[in-house]
């Protein structure tokens, strides 16, 4: 079955291959299918050149302890940065969306992967994420409405909104 992503707001069948080496592997005798392939920072560093000259776009999946800075010069040459939730409460991976969009100037894809639910996706979006592949079994459909639940933000974010502080309210003499 063909499997699904939320990205810029609507539901699009997913393109990409993500390779992972196995427990063990090498990151330099893993192979290569062709199509859209994302891998893990270790196979990046291994294989950046050859991933580079292949003809389809590829991309790079980062796990928790992965340092953004790592892929920081390549980022103009990816088309996709997958940041893996290996679990619901493990928030690492908005602090790396955050600082691919605002300290390393990322505009490619950039995707939420993992144990990501419905009701994350509001805040990964305002920490910069565009695409999220949900939790297996969940279905994006149905968590599609989640990214409109707020629609005012307290905060500073990367997604660009401006925090209900810097709005003017409405009937506010000072703005006009």
């Amino acid at each position: 079955m063909p499997r699904h992503v939320i990205r810029h707001g609507r539901v699009i069948g997913d393109i990409w291959q993500v390779l992972v080496p196995r427990p063990g592997e090498r990151p330099e005798a893993v192979a290569l299918p062709e199509g859209p392939l994302a891998v893990s920072l270790a196979v990046w560093k291994a294989r950046r050149e050859e991933l580079l000259a292949r003809a389809t776009p590829v991309g790079v999946r980062l796990e928790p302890g992965d340092d953004p800075a790592a892929i920081a010069a390549d980022l103009p040459r990816l088309a996709l940065v997958a940041v893996h939730f290996p679990r619901f409460a493990d928030g690492r991976g908005y602090s790396t969306a955050y600082l691919l969009r605002r300290r390393h100037g990322y505009r490619g894809e950039l995707r939420a992967v993992g144990d990501v639910t419905r009701d994350q996706l509001f805040y990964l979006q305002r920490s910069g994420f565009d695409a999220f592949q949900l939790r297996d079994g969940a279905d994006p459909h149905a968590a599609l409405p989640s990214l409109r639940d707020f629609s005012v933000a307290y905060q500073a974010a990367a997604d660009g909104r401006p925090p209900r502080f810097r709005s003017p309210l409405p009937g506010d003499p000072r703005h006009g």
